[in-house]
């Protein structure tokens, strides 16, 4: 059973996302918190598997939850939730160790699918924000990064660069095996492949090299 903190300061939010999460055998929310410091306190104390964290919160917001979870339960996975307003958010976010972002509109069986990943070790790009977020690093150098990435992707197989711009928009190794064909287990394989050769510490890592590369799937 995969525990989940759902951390917002919109009481209608935490209960959608309760009952949304409630509906699936595997998933079972054990606490919800209003704020950072509530998020860091409960994680704590429920020994969660994966935290659902707003952004902009009283008290603490995310940012600030995100660095104290990470010391407090360095097991949990964070993942942010998000609106396109808080792009900038979002990338320190990912650098700075979240499990990946999703938007606060998601589909239900998004939602569901992201926490399993999380909890998987997985990274999750939302793919209904992962353009539109990686899109705010396109000012200034890009040509340049473009063509680094490009030169980087050569040593790639072509099944390779199939898996990695599947990456990309966003999938999750089930969804990419669904597209390709491919089962999960073999796409873990891959994407496990690609992470070694291109040197990328996470999913999200090689997902930005595959978009400033221009790959598409």
């Amino acid at each position: 059973m995969i525990r989940v903190l759902v951390t917002d300061d919109e009481p209608l939010i935490r209960a959608g996302i309760r009952m949304i999460l409630s509906s699936a055998d595997d998933i079972e929310v054990v606490a919800e918190a209003a704020n950072g410091r509530e998020a860091v306190d409960l994680a704590r104390t429920h020994g969660v598997d994966v935290v659902l964290l707003d952004l902009q919160m009283p008290v603490m917001d995310g940012l600030s939850a995100l660095a104290e979870l990470h010391r407090a339960v360095p097991r949990a996975r964070v993942l942010i939730l998000t609106t396109f307003g808080e792009r900038q958010n979002v990338l320190r976010a990912l650098t700075e160790g979240s499990a990946g972002f999703l938007l606060k509109d998601s589909a239900p069986a998004e939602l569901m699918g992201a926490v399993r990943a999380a909890a998987a070790g997985e990274a999750y790009l939302s793919p209904g924000a992962t353009r539109h977020v990686v899109d705010s690093l396109a000012s200034g150098g890009a040509a340049q990064r473009a063509e680094r990435a490009r030169r980087r992707l050569e040593i790639l197989t072509d099944r390779e660069r199939e898996v990695l711009a599947l990456l990309g928009e966003g999938l999750s190794n089930a969804d990419a095996g669904r597209r390709i064909h491919m089962s999960e287990a073999t796409v873990k394989t891959y994407v496990s492949r690609i992470l070694a050769k291109l040197r990328c510490e996470n999913r999200v890592q090689a997902a930005l090299l595959a978009r400033d590369a221009g790959l598409d799937a």
